[in-house]
Protein backbone atom coordinates (compact mmCIF):
# COMPACT_ATOMS: atom_id res chain seq x y z
CA UNK A 1 0.00 0.00 0.00
CA UNK A 2 1.60 3.37 -1.02
CA UNK A 3 1.25 6.49 1.56
CA UNK A 4 -0.85 8.43 -0.73
CA UNK A 5 -3.16 5.63 -0.23
CA UNK A 6 -3.61 6.41 3.02
CA UNK A 7 -4.72 10.20 2.43
CA UNK A 8 -8.39 11.56 1.64
CA UNK A 9 -7.44 14.11 -0.98
CA UNK A 10 -5.44 11.21 -3.08
CA UNK A 11 -8.93 9.92 -3.82
CA UNK A 12 -10.25 13.65 -5.45
CA UNK A 13 -10.30 14.05 -9.19
CA UNK A 14 -12.22 16.86 -10.90
CA UNK A 15 -15.49 15.86 -12.86
CA UNK A 16 -17.71 18.31 -14.72
CA UNK A 17 -20.97 18.83 -13.69
CA UNK A 18 -22.51 18.00 -17.06
CA UNK A 19 -21.06 14.57 -16.85
CA UNK A 20 -23.24 13.50 -14.09
CA UNK A 21 -26.13 11.66 -15.73
CA UNK A 22 -29.45 12.87 -14.90
CA UNK A 23 -31.59 10.25 -16.51
CA UNK A 24 -30.60 6.96 -17.18
CA UNK A 25 -30.14 4.82 -20.30
CA UNK A 26 -32.89 3.11 -22.53
CA UNK A 27 -32.45 0.81 -22.92
CA UNK A 28 -30.73 -0.06 -19.50
CA UNK A 29 -28.44 -2.34 -21.02
CA UNK A 30 -27.31 0.34 -23.73
CA UNK A 31 -25.05 2.24 -21.13
CA UNK A 32 -21.23 2.28 -21.31
CA UNK A 33 -19.21 -0.63 -20.66
CA UNK A 34 -15.36 -0.08 -19.33
CA UNK A 35 -13.54 -3.15 -19.26
CA UNK A 36 -10.73 -3.78 -17.29
CA UNK A 37 -7.86 -6.05 -17.21
CA UNK A 38 -5.85 -4.68 -13.74
CA UNK A 39 -3.74 -3.87 -13.80
CA UNK A 40 -2.65 -3.97 -17.64
CA UNK A 41 -5.35 -3.52 -20.31
CA UNK A 42 -8.55 -1.87 -20.66
CA UNK A 43 -11.50 -2.36 -23.48
CA UNK A 44 -14.48 -0.09 -24.41
CA UNK A 45 -17.89 -1.86 -24.53
CA UNK A 46 -21.69 -1.87 -24.29
CA UNK A 47 -22.91 -2.95 -21.26
CA UNK A 48 -25.36 -5.58 -23.43
CA UNK A 49 -21.92 -7.10 -24.31
CA UNK A 50 -21.42 -8.58 -20.41
CA UNK A 51 -21.38 -12.28 -21.85
CA UNK A 52 -18.52 -12.28 -24.15
CA UNK A 53 -16.37 -10.46 -21.50
CA UNK A 54 -17.51 -13.42 -19.04
CA UNK A 55 -17.19 -17.31 -19.43
CA UNK A 56 -19.18 -20.47 -19.00
CA UNK A 57 -18.93 -21.11 -15.04
CA UNK A 58 -18.61 -17.80 -13.68
CA UNK A 59 -21.23 -16.51 -10.48
CA UNK A 60 -22.63 -13.06 -10.72
CA UNK A 61 -23.54 -12.07 -7.24
CA UNK A 62 -26.20 -9.25 -7.10
CA UNK A 63 -27.95 -7.47 -4.30
CA UNK A 64 -31.86 -7.71 -4.61
CA UNK A 65 -32.49 -4.94 -1.76
CA UNK A 66 -35.64 -3.25 -2.82
CA UNK A 67 -35.60 0.98 -2.70
CA UNK A 68 -38.09 1.96 0.13
CA UNK A 69 -40.35 5.10 -0.98
CA UNK A 70 -37.81 6.65 2.27
CA UNK A 71 -38.25 10.35 1.48
CA UNK A 72 -41.29 12.10 3.41
CA UNK A 73 -42.43 15.52 3.59
CA UNK A 74 -44.61 17.12 6.28
CA UNK A 75 -45.31 19.68 9.06
CA UNK A 76 -44.45 20.54 12.64
CA UNK A 77 -47.51 21.79 14.61
CA UNK A 78 -45.69 24.67 14.15
CA UNK A 79 -46.89 25.10 10.08
CA UNK A 80 -43.04 24.30 9.42
CA UNK A 81 -42.02 22.64 6.37
CA UNK A 82 -40.13 19.79 7.32
CA UNK A 83 -38.25 16.85 4.93
CA UNK A 84 -37.36 13.36 6.07
CA UNK A 85 -35.41 10.71 4.74
CA UNK A 86 -35.77 7.32 6.56
CA UNK A 87 -32.18 5.45 7.16
CA UNK A 88 -33.51 2.00 8.68
CA UNK A 89 -35.52 0.85 11.48
CA UNK A 90 -33.96 0.52 15.11
CA UNK A 91 -36.67 -0.42 17.13
CA UNK A 92 -40.04 -1.48 16.37
CA UNK A 93 -41.72 1.66 14.09
CA UNK A 94 -38.93 3.81 15.05
CA UNK A 95 -36.47 4.36 12.29
CA UNK A 96 -33.50 6.57 12.37
CA UNK A 97 -33.85 9.65 9.67
CA UNK A 98 -31.85 12.53 8.62
CA UNK A 99 -33.85 15.70 8.57
CA UNK A 100 -34.05 18.95 7.06
CA UNK A 101 -34.14 21.17 8.88
CA UNK A 102 -32.08 20.06 11.59
CA UNK A 103 -32.50 22.54 13.93
CA UNK A 104 -36.12 21.99 14.33
CA UNK A 105 -36.54 18.85 15.14
CA UNK A 106 -36.08 18.85 18.33
CA UNK A 107 -37.34 16.33 20.57
CA UNK A 108 -40.99 15.82 21.00
CA UNK A 109 -41.25 17.68 18.35
CA UNK A 110 -44.73 15.91 16.15
CA UNK A 111 -45.04 15.51 12.72
CA UNK A 112 -47.58 15.10 10.30
CA UNK A 113 -47.05 13.72 6.90
CA UNK A 114 -48.55 14.30 3.94
CA UNK A 115 -49.52 11.62 1.12
CA UNK A 116 -47.81 11.68 -1.83
CA UNK A 117 -50.42 12.99 -4.44
CA UNK A 118 -49.79 9.46 -7.16
CA UNK A 119 -50.52 7.15 -3.85
CA UNK A 120 -53.47 4.97 -3.89
CA UNK A 121 -56.69 6.41 -2.69
CA UNK A 122 -57.55 4.10 0.09
CA UNK A 123 -54.51 6.04 1.91
CA UNK A 124 -56.00 9.81 1.40
CA UNK A 125 -57.67 9.32 4.66
CA UNK A 126 -55.56 8.35 6.86
CA UNK A 127 -52.41 9.99 8.90
CA UNK A 128 -49.31 9.48 9.18
CA UNK A 129 -47.69 10.79 12.37
CA UNK A 130 -44.30 10.63 14.29
CA UNK A 131 -42.63 11.90 17.12
CA UNK A 132 -39.12 13.00 17.34
CA UNK A 133 -37.23 10.67 20.50
CA UNK A 134 -33.96 11.79 20.56
CA UNK A 135 -30.93 12.84 18.43
CA UNK A 136 -28.19 10.38 16.91
CA UNK A 137 -24.72 11.35 17.54
CA UNK A 138 -22.91 9.20 14.74
CA UNK A 139 -25.63 10.81 12.30
CA UNK A 140 -26.78 13.84 13.47
CA UNK A 141 -30.27 12.34 12.47
CA UNK A 142 -33.17 11.33 14.89
CA UNK A 143 -35.40 8.23 16.11
CA UNK A 144 -38.54 8.94 14.96
CA UNK A 145 -41.82 7.31 16.56
CA UNK A 146 -44.16 6.43 14.23
CA UNK A 147 -47.59 6.22 15.08
CA UNK A 148 -48.92 2.80 13.22
CA UNK A 149 -51.59 0.84 14.74
CA UNK A 150 -51.19 -1.94 16.11
CA UNK A 151 -49.87 -5.59 13.93
CA UNK A 152 -49.57 -2.94 10.64
CA UNK A 153 -45.95 -1.88 9.28
CA UNK A 154 -44.98 0.87 8.40
CA UNK A 155 -43.94 -0.17 4.70
CA UNK A 156 -47.29 -0.29 3.13
CA UNK A 157 -47.87 3.51 4.58
CA UNK A 158 -44.43 4.55 3.01
CA UNK A 159 -45.45 3.38 -0.24
CA UNK A 160 -48.43 5.69 0.02
CA UNK A 161 -46.71 8.92 1.77
CA UNK A 162 -42.86 8.27 1.00
CA UNK A 163 -41.20 8.99 -2.48
CA UNK A 164 -38.16 7.36 -4.02
CA UNK A 165 -35.24 9.14 -2.94
CA UNK A 166 -32.95 9.91 -5.67
CA UNK A 167 -29.77 11.44 -5.05
CA UNK A 168 -29.01 14.86 -4.45
CA UNK A 169 -26.83 14.73 -7.31
CA UNK A 170 -29.72 13.78 -8.79
CA UNK A 171 -31.68 17.58 -10.04
CA UNK A 172 -32.99 17.45 -13.29
CA UNK A 173 -34.25 14.20 -13.94
CA UNK A 174 -37.09 12.54 -15.52
CA UNK A 175 -36.90 9.26 -14.11
CA UNK A 176 -39.31 6.97 -13.19
CA UNK A 177 -39.39 5.92 -9.51
CA UNK A 178 -39.06 2.12 -11.13
CA UNK A 179 -35.99 3.27 -12.84
CA UNK A 180 -34.12 3.19 -9.61
CA UNK A 181 -35.01 -0.13 -9.08
CA UNK A 182 -33.37 -3.27 -10.42
CA UNK A 183 -35.49 -5.84 -12.25
CA UNK A 184 -34.70 -8.53 -9.57
CA UNK A 185 -35.32 -6.25 -6.70
CA UNK A 186 -37.22 -7.95 -3.82
CA UNK A 187 -36.14 -7.17 -0.17
CA UNK A 188 -37.60 -3.55 0.46
CA UNK A 189 -34.96 -1.62 3.06
CA UNK A 190 -32.64 0.06 1.64
CA UNK A 191 -32.45 4.04 1.18
CA UNK A 192 -30.30 4.12 -1.97
CA UNK A 193 -30.59 1.73 -5.12
CA UNK A 194 -27.64 -0.72 -5.70
CA UNK A 195 -26.89 1.07 -9.13
CA UNK A 196 -24.45 -1.36 -10.99
CA UNK A 197 -27.33 -3.78 -11.19
CA UNK A 198 -30.12 -1.36 -12.94
CA UNK A 199 -27.77 -2.25 -15.93
CA UNK A 200 -29.58 -5.40 -15.71
CA UNK A 201 -32.27 -6.24 -18.14
CA UNK A 202 -34.59 -9.86 -18.63
CA UNK A 203 -33.04 -10.13 -22.10
CA UNK A 204 -29.23 -9.95 -21.12
CA UNK A 205 -30.39 -12.53 -18.42
CA UNK A 206 -30.94 -14.49 -20.79
CA UNK A 207 -27.99 -14.79 -22.78
CA UNK A 208 -25.95 -14.93 -19.48
CA UNK A 209 -27.32 -17.87 -18.98
CA UNK A 210 -27.52 -19.44 -22.28
CA UNK A 211 -23.47 -18.74 -21.94
CA UNK A 212 -23.48 -20.92 -18.80
CA UNK A 213 -22.96 -18.06 -16.85
CA UNK A 214 -24.83 -18.58 -13.09
CA UNK A 215 -26.48 -15.45 -10.79
CA UNK A 216 -27.32 -15.78 -6.91
CA UNK A 217 -28.46 -12.82 -4.63
CA UNK A 218 -27.42 -11.92 -1.05
CA UNK A 219 -28.96 -8.66 0.58
CA UNK A 220 -27.91 -5.46 1.85
CA UNK A 221 -30.20 -2.82 2.42
CA UNK A 222 -28.18 0.39 1.14
CA UNK A 223 -27.82 3.41 4.05
CA UNK A 224 -25.65 5.66 5.26
CA UNK A 225 -22.75 3.96 5.56
CA UNK A 226 -23.27 3.14 1.95
CA UNK A 227 -22.77 6.59 1.18
CA UNK A 228 -21.84 8.94 3.79
CA UNK A 229 -18.84 10.98 3.21
CA UNK A 230 -15.51 10.56 4.57
CA UNK A 231 -14.59 13.48 6.05
CA UNK A 232 -11.44 12.45 8.11
CA UNK A 233 -8.15 13.23 6.27
CA UNK A 234 -6.60 10.09 7.40
CA UNK A 235 -8.49 7.14 5.47
CA UNK A 236 -8.02 4.55 7.98
CA UNK A 237 -9.42 6.69 10.76
CA UNK A 238 -13.05 6.92 9.24
CA UNK A 239 -15.49 4.45 10.56
CA UNK A 240 -18.30 2.90 8.63
CA UNK A 241 -22.36 2.78 9.83
CA UNK A 242 -23.13 -0.47 9.99
CA UNK A 243 -25.89 -1.90 7.20
CA UNK A 244 -27.78 -4.47 7.35
CA UNK A 245 -26.68 -7.83 5.74
CA UNK A 246 -28.08 -11.66 4.80
CA UNK A 247 -25.82 -14.23 2.91
CA UNK A 248 -28.00 -17.57 2.85
CA UNK A 249 -27.08 -20.79 2.73
CA UNK A 250 -28.18 -21.58 -1.32
CA UNK A 251 -25.37 -18.60 -2.27
CA UNK A 252 -22.43 -20.13 -0.16
CA UNK A 253 -23.14 -22.60 -2.02
CA UNK A 254 -23.02 -21.86 -5.56
CA UNK A 255 -19.80 -20.17 -4.60
CA UNK A 256 -17.82 -22.60 -3.31
CA UNK A 257 -19.24 -24.90 -6.35
CA UNK A 258 -18.18 -22.25 -8.74
CA UNK A 259 -14.46 -22.00 -6.90
CA UNK A 260 -14.10 -25.69 -7.04
CA UNK A 261 -14.85 -25.77 -10.67
CA UNK A 262 -12.44 -23.07 -11.43
CA UNK A 263 -15.32 -20.04 -12.26
CA UNK A 264 -15.28 -16.71 -11.12
CA UNK A 265 -16.97 -15.00 -8.50
CA UNK A 266 -18.12 -11.50 -9.83
CA UNK A 267 -20.00 -9.09 -8.00
CA UNK A 268 -22.53 -6.92 -9.19
CA UNK A 269 -21.98 -3.90 -7.30
CA UNK A 270 -20.01 -2.52 -4.53
CA UNK A 271 -23.14 -3.69 -1.91
CA UNK A 272 -22.60 -7.02 -3.11
CA UNK A 273 -18.85 -7.06 -2.19
CA UNK A 274 -19.44 -5.65 0.68
CA UNK A 275 -21.91 -8.27 1.85
CA UNK A 276 -20.00 -11.31 0.79
CA UNK A 277 -16.57 -10.21 1.94
CA UNK A 278 -18.37 -9.06 5.26
CA UNK A 279 -19.70 -11.99 5.78
CA UNK A 280 -16.71 -13.54 5.55
CA UNK A 281 -15.15 -11.64 7.93
CA UNK A 282 -18.12 -11.90 10.46
CA UNK A 283 -17.25 -15.16 11.42
CA UNK A 284 -13.60 -14.63 12.90
CA UNK A 285 -14.43 -10.86 14.02
CA UNK A 286 -18.10 -11.67 15.40
CA UNK A 287 -20.17 -9.21 13.31
CA UNK A 288 -19.43 -7.35 9.73
CA UNK A 289 -16.56 -5.71 10.83
CA UNK A 290 -13.16 -5.49 9.31
CA UNK A 291 -10.23 -3.99 8.37
CA UNK A 292 -6.54 -5.33 6.46
CA UNK A 293 -5.56 -6.53 10.28
CA UNK A 294 -8.39 -9.31 9.84
CA UNK A 295 -6.99 -12.28 11.08
CA UNK A 296 -4.94 -14.27 8.95
CA UNK A 297 -6.89 -17.54 8.70
CA UNK A 298 -9.80 -15.28 7.53
CA UNK A 299 -7.68 -15.08 4.05
CA UNK A 300 -7.73 -19.02 3.55
CA UNK A 301 -11.54 -19.34 4.53
CA UNK A 302 -15.21 -20.02 2.22
CA UNK A 303 -17.89 -17.65 3.30
CA UNK A 304 -20.45 -19.11 5.30
CA UNK A 305 -24.17 -17.79 5.86
CA UNK A 306 -24.34 -14.73 7.75
CA UNK A 307 -27.40 -12.57 8.88
CA UNK A 308 -26.95 -9.43 10.76
CA UNK A 309 -24.75 -6.20 10.38
CA UNK A 310 -21.22 -5.01 8.72
CA UNK A 311 -19.16 -2.09 8.84
CA UNK A 312 -16.59 -3.12 6.68
CA UNK A 313 -14.33 -0.53 5.36
CA UNK A 314 -12.69 -2.09 2.10
CA UNK A 315 -9.57 0.40 1.06
CA UNK A 316 -6.12 -0.68 -0.17
CA UNK A 317 -4.07 -3.26 0.95
CA UNK A 318 -7.03 -5.68 2.04
CA UNK A 319 -6.86 -8.80 1.66
CA UNK A 320 -9.71 -10.43 -0.58
CA UNK A 321 -11.43 -12.95 0.61
CA UNK A 322 -14.16 -13.80 -1.61
CA UNK A 323 -14.82 -12.14 -4.93
CA UNK A 324 -12.49 -12.23 -8.03
CA UNK A 325 -13.76 -9.46 -10.38
CA UNK A 326 -16.20 -6.52 -9.91
CA UNK A 327 -19.20 -4.84 -11.85
CA UNK A 328 -19.58 -1.03 -10.55
CA UNK A 329 -20.37 2.14 -11.96
CA UNK A 330 -18.06 5.58 -11.30
CA UNK A 331 -18.15 6.69 -8.00
CA UNK A 332 -17.89 10.29 -6.33
CA UNK A 333 -14.48 11.98 -5.74
CA UNK A 334 -13.36 11.23 -1.87
CA UNK A 335 -15.95 8.68 -1.23
CA UNK A 336 -15.46 5.38 0.53
CA UNK A 337 -17.17 3.31 -2.93
CA UNK A 338 -13.73 5.00 -4.96
CA UNK A 339 -11.61 3.42 -2.16
CA UNK A 340 -13.39 -0.09 -2.33
CA UNK A 341 -12.82 -0.30 -5.71
CA UNK A 342 -8.87 0.96 -5.23
CA UNK A 343 -8.33 -1.92 -3.23
CA UNK A 344 -9.00 -4.34 -6.21
CA UNK A 345 -7.18 -2.42 -8.99
CA UNK A 346 -4.88 0.28 -7.27
CA UNK A 347 -5.64 3.64 -6.60
CA UNK A 348 -3.44 5.11 -9.30
CA UNK A 349 -4.72 3.18 -12.27
CA UNK A 350 -7.94 3.66 -10.94
CA UNK A 351 -8.18 7.38 -11.45
CA UNK A 352 -6.00 6.96 -14.31
CA UNK A 353 -8.90 5.30 -16.25
CA UNK A 354 -11.27 8.00 -14.97
CA UNK A 355 -9.60 10.51 -16.31
CA UNK A 356 -9.26 8.43 -19.62
CA UNK A 357 -13.09 7.46 -19.72
CA UNK A 358 -13.58 12.12 -19.28
CA UNK A 359 -12.04 12.59 -22.47
CA UNK A 360 -12.80 9.47 -24.59
CA UNK A 361 -14.92 10.87 -26.97
CA UNK A 362 -18.73 9.98 -28.09
CA UNK A 363 -19.54 6.16 -29.14
CA UNK A 364 -21.92 5.10 -31.84
CA UNK A 365 -24.53 6.35 -29.78
CA UNK A 366 -23.34 9.60 -29.33
CA UNK A 367 -22.96 9.53 -25.59
CA UNK A 368 -19.62 10.16 -23.91
CA UNK A 369 -19.16 8.02 -20.18
CA UNK A 370 -21.34 9.36 -17.42
CA UNK A 371 -20.90 9.45 -14.13
CA UNK A 372 -23.31 8.07 -10.62
CA UNK A 373 -26.06 6.60 -10.36
CA UNK A 374 -27.69 6.20 -13.43
CA UNK A 375 -24.18 6.33 -15.27
CA UNK A 376 -22.09 3.96 -16.54
CA UNK A 377 -20.17 0.69 -15.62
CA UNK A 378 -17.08 -0.75 -15.19
CA UNK A 379 -15.80 -4.15 -15.23
CA UNK A 380 -12.98 -5.30 -13.50
CA UNK A 381 -11.71 -8.91 -14.38
CA UNK A 382 -8.63 -11.14 -12.83
CA UNK A 383 -5.51 -9.86 -14.65
CA UNK A 384 -4.45 -11.22 -17.45
CA UNK A 385 -7.73 -12.27 -19.71
CA UNK A 386 -8.54 -9.32 -22.05
CA UNK A 387 -5.51 -10.95 -24.27
CA UNK A 388 -8.46 -13.91 -25.19
CA UNK A 389 -10.86 -11.66 -26.29
CA UNK A 390 -11.30 -9.79 -29.33
CA UNK A 391 -12.26 -6.31 -28.99
CA UNK A 392 -16.13 -5.02 -29.29
CA UNK A 393 -17.31 -2.10 -30.50
CA UNK A 394 -18.56 -0.19 -27.75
Amino acid sequence: MDQLDYWLESYNYKLPEERIAQNPVVPRDHSRLLVVDSPNSHRHSLFKELPEWLKPGDLLVLNNTRVLPARLYGRKSSGAVVEVLLLEEKQHHCWLALVKPGKRFKQGSVIEFEPNPLSQENFKTQKLRATVLETDGETGGRLLKFEIPEGESLIPFLEAFGNIPFPPYITDTEALPEQYQTIYAECSGAVAAPTAGLHFTEALFQRLEAKGIDQTFVTLHVGVGTFRPVEVEKIIDHQMHAEWIEVRAETVAKIEKTKALGGRVIAVGTTAVRALEGAAIAHFEGDGSGSISAPEEATKSMIKPYCGKTNIFIYPGYQWRVIDGLITNFHLPKSSLLMLVSALMGRERLLNLYQEVLEQPANEFGRQYRFFSFGDAMLILPEGVLSEFNTPSG
